[in-house]
């Protein structure tokens, strides 16, 4: 075959167009106060523009639309127009979470007529290909100058380089299959980033710290940011206050985040009873869930991200764990009181027989024997153990000098700043 032989020209034109709403136009306010050089100046030209908004000129956002701004979709075939408008506008990025809509349009130029028309459009990610098609079957013929038109809708999962692929086939009146394709290239950036702290508290209580940051460059508002838990948890959300008996949020009744801010949300999770009852099972667990973020941007163009499964350090406990369950928050100077402490066998394995020492310390003093013994502790079993102490010196004192010792394995474990405790003088208190 000549290699020089032009290409046949196909009788279909192929066009694909990014749907998109319009923006409101945004502009930067420049204002200055009535003693200075300018007086007045920038301040009436500012309630002059046409695009701010009256009465609140200063704010960024004004009342009018521009147009919808380019696909940032490329053709990737040699010596073909990327179709799409030339618009001079800047290209209007595609976020992850975001839904991708897109118009097909295969068009007739020639002057005869086309039989068994089929268009297919597939999206290429890095992982996958879909098919995005409305319908698989072929349309039977297409006279000059008509039309099939077709809008494919896809909610966009993946970041980095996305490739759709058009497709079409048809026969011509001489009965020759035809058929071409074109690629359209287009990046799906990250619209928020999101990151994760873990506090895990002696309770078995897990705090969470989400960091929120808005990455965009424009506003978004955040309709919801939820952790949905793993089975083993309950969550509590602890981004709300009460006022009145309502419940409000901590971020106000406007929750706009400006591009580059980053908001903070926090959230407790407890273990369900059934699991907490299991010391093994539950220090194991490193799974709590994941977040759900859905947010609008613009004029309401809805996106959603869903985190993978977050994943704390589990704690390292040791085969027995000591927590404290009831302390006083404030004591009298060199008056006894009372604490109530749990002991836990994290072992799944093994039963420990435990022998308690109790050492004081220069501001600590325990009440009672020491080296008593607790008797045996079945594997993930747990007991409860009433203590009393004294404290000689005044201040913020820290509860020390718990050993605990396995008599079959020889083996002793320490116990120092368990909590601290409140010492105050007995005539501070009565006046308190």
């Amino acid at each position: 075959m000549d290699v020089n032989q032009p290409k046949q020209e196909h009788l279909l034109a192929l066009k694909v167009m990014r749907l998109t709403k319009p923006t409101l136009f945004t502009n930067v306010p420049v204002t200055c106060e009535e003693r200075d050089l300018p007086g007045d100046l920038f301040n009436q030209l500012m309630k002059e523009d046409p695009s701010t908004v009256k009465g609140a000129e200063i704010l960024m956002l004004g009342e009018m639309l521009t147009l919808p701004q380019n696909f940032g979709l490329y053709c990737m075939r040699e010596n073909t127009v990327p179709s799409f408008p030339s618009l001079s506008c800047s290209v209007r990025n595609i976020f992850l979470g975001e839904t991708f809509s897109s118009y097909i349009s295969v068009h007739n130029d020639s002057n005869q007529v086309v039989k068994d028309i089929l268009v297919k459009a597939d999206l290429q990610t890095s992982s996958q290909r879909l098919n995005l098609s409305a319908s698989s079957a072929a349309v039977a013929e297409l006279k000059p100058d008509c039309c099939i038109d077709d809008v494919i809708h896809h909610e966009v999962k993946e970041i980095g380089t996305h490739i759709l692929v058009c497709a079409v086939s048809y026969t011509t009146q001489a009965g020759e299959k035809m058929y071409f394709r074109k690629f359209f290239k287009f990046q799906v950036l990250k619209p928020l980033d999101v990151k994760t702290k873990f506090y895990n508290a002696e309770t078995d209580e897990v705090f969470l710290e989400a960091q929120i940051q808005n990455i965009t460059t424009s506003p978004m508002f955040m309709e919801k940011v939820s952790l949905e838990p793993s089975i083993m948890y309950n969550v509590a959300e602890l981004n709300t206050v009460n006022k009145a008996g309502e419940s409000m949020s901590t971020f106000g009744s406007r929750t706009y985040l400006q591009p580059m801010d980053t908001r903070q949300y926090l959230y407790c999770l407890k273990p369900k009873q059934e699991f907490a009852e299991k010391a093994g099972v539950i220090k194991g667990v490193t799974v709590i869930g994941k977040l759900d973020i859905v947010w609008k941007t613009n004029l309401g163009e809805r996106g959603r991200l869903q985190t993978s499964q977050l994943q704390r350090m589990a704690p390292g406990y040791g085969d027995v764990r000591l927590s404290l369950e009831t302390i006083p928050d404030t004591v009298n100077l060199e008056e006894p009181f009372d604490i109530t402490c749990k002991i836990t066998n994290c072992s799944s394995e093994r039963t420990m027989d435990l022998i308690l020492e109790m050492c004081n310390t220069n501001s600590i003093h325990w009440c009672g024997v020491s080296g008593r013994q607790l008797g045996k502790l079945h594997p993930s079993s747990s007991l409860h153990l009433a203590l009393t102490l004294l404290s000689s010196v005044q201040g913020l004192q820290s509860v020390s000098g718990l050993r605990l010792t396995d008599t079959f394995l020889k083996r002793t474990y320490e116990y120092d700043d368990i909590a601290q405790v409140c010492v105050v003088s007995s005539e501070v208190k009565e006046e308190s």
